[in-house]
């Protein structure tokens, strides 16, 4: 699989991070099923891995 480039990596960290923060604040203020909760923070986790694993983040020389 090719790599992603380092905007990309990091669109996918901030997606994965908003996808999880509302799953959490639409908890909060109204019902959600367990179905809709659990699917709503896997998406979110896997976003933030697939930017990790195949995320173009070199360390500097």
């Amino acid at each position: 699989m090719k790599k992603t480039t380092k905007r990309k990596s990091l669109l996918l960290l901030s997606a994965g991070m908003f996808v999880i923060a509302t799953a959490q604040v639409a908890t909060h203020y109204s019902e959600l099923t367990d179905l809709a909760k659990g699917s709503f923070i896997g998406i979110g986790i896997g976003l933030l891995l697939t930017a990790l694993f195949f995320g173009d983040f070199k360390t500097a020389q």
